[in-house]
């Protein structure tokens, strides 16, 4: 079941050639989903469009069935959005904010409060509500977003760089209230984030935009696949001839035919393709479990001949922001 889709999206300001979205398709469905790209790559013009904010050049797009070029009041009610930007009134307390949007949305007075006091707490603000918002810290300011895009019980939530400003330990409280969200409470997410490490680990999917385009919409899982490459680690002292321990570990796998080439304090081994493989990686689970078993027989073997201590023999996935610099790039 599709929760977004975009068809042929394409979005120009005036009378300028350079598109802020160009042509795009997408389908979201359910889950979380991160929306990546940098700065001008089209993703805050998108979430507007999506709105019923802001109207496209061509294309079209649904959000929950709703057509975003008649329907935008319809979206709006059934959408949570937590914007990127500070837009808080500092004057007003955080309970008062929350069940006055709930009011807005539609909810009844009696209804406003209660819903706004378990979305509070649900987002960690249950001590803190009846304080003015302009003492907030920036956690907290977050936080407050978040309750007001929960409030009235969307069926979709978009939040838009929800981890701006914040400390380590805030992010990783905010990421998991993301992942709540759409996976406990069952409200599918897109969310954008200009840390990438940060949507490998909440996203059950992956769209990534460069200048408005589509470069790849896929799976979480697909984009941090194995690689094939295995990292090695070794330790221990410097040969008679001076050459310290991870040069000498690579010399020896060298000589037994293994290509390899430092990295960092690792050594990189670049796989070796069995029958039936393509790019080197194997095309079956089998095949890629017994490639991997007999190299780690041949760095352990090295290992002890050479009297090294061998830390790791790790396999290498994907990362998400390796793949998008790649994509980019290409």
């Amino acid at each position: 079941m599709s929760v977004i889709r975009t068809e042929s999206l394409t979005k120009r300001y005036g009378s300028t050639s350079v598109a802020a979205l160009d042509g795009l398709t997408i389908d979201v469905g359910p889950g979380v989903t991160g929306l990546v790209g940098a700065n001008g790559a089209g993703k805050s013009t998108l979430i507007k469009i999506l709105l019923g904010l802001l109207e496209p050049t061509a294309g079209d797009a649904q959000v929950l069935g709703h057509d975003i070029r008649s329907d935008g009041t319809a979206i709006r009610t059934v959408v949570g959005y937590m914007p990127e930007h500070d837009c808080l009134p500092p004057d007003m307390r955080a309970i008062d904010f929350v069940v006055h949007m709930a009011r807005v949305s539609g909810l009844p007075p009696a209804a406003a409060r209660e819903r706004a006091a378990d979305v509070l707490r649900h987002v960690g603000l249950a001590e803190e509500r009846y304080r003015l918002m302009g003492g907030y810290s920036t956690g907290m300011k977050q936080r407050a977003k978040l309750a007001q895009a929960l409030v009235h019980d969307p069926r979709l939530v978009m939040l838009d760089e929800p981890t701006n400003g914040l400390d380590p330990a805030a992010r990783e409280d905010m990421l998991a209230l993301v992942r709540r969200i759409g996976h406990d409470f069952g409200i599918p997410v897109l969310v954008t984030s200009h840390l990438l490490g940060e949507l490998e680990r909440i996203s059950d999917h992956v769209v990534v935009l460069d200048s408005g385009q589509l470069l790849r919409s896929e799976a979480t899982g697909s984009f941090l696949a194995d690689t094939g490459v295995v990292l090695v680690e070794v330790i221990g002292d410097r040969g008679p001839d001076g050459v310290d321990a991870q040069t000498r570990m690579g010399e020896a796998l060298a000589a037994g035919g293994v290509t390899c080439r430092p990295r960092g304090a690792l050594i990189e081994i670049q796989p070796a393709a069995p029958p039936g493989g393509s790019d080197g990686i194997p095309e079956d689970r089998e095949a890629a479990a017994l490639q991997l078993d007999t190299l780690r027989n041949l760095v352990r073997d090295a290992a002890a001949d050479l009297g090294l201590g061998l830390v790791r023999v790790q396999p290498q996935t994907g990362r998400l922001e390796d793949v998008f610099r790649e994509e980019v790039a290409s």
